[in-house]
């Protein structure tokens, strides 16, 4: 298992609560880059409204500073292009959510 594959299965922890479906199979991780002093995750939400944002954010920083060297850092961008679609989503969680395509 790569480097890349451990933090992407770091991320699989968070859970966006109000779905109940992980971030990386909602299709939010727009993007996941090591950086010189740690990783980069490019995130974005289901809505700019969304009331959970904050606690997905900081939840999302919690797992991936806990697969990472002490001292790492850990940069979020929030993104908001383009944006999300329920085209995103794996084919598990559109499933679990009954929204075959």
């Amino acid at each position: 298992m790569t480097d890349s594959d451990k933090l992407c299965d770091a991320l699989r922890q968070v859970v966006d609560p109000e779905v109940g479906i992980n971030i990386v199979d909602l299709g939010l991780v727009y993007g996941l880059q090591r950086t010189v002093d740690g990783v980069r995750l490019d995130l974005t939400l289901t809505s700019p409204a969304c009331p959970m944002g904050e606690s997905i954010a900081a939840e999302a920083e919690f797992v991936l500073q806990e697969c990472l060297p002490a001292g790492s850092v850990v940069e979020i961008n929030l993104v908001w292009e383009p944006p999300w679609s329920p085209l995103r989503m794996s084919d598990k969680a559109r499933s679990t959510l009954g929204w075959e395509m």
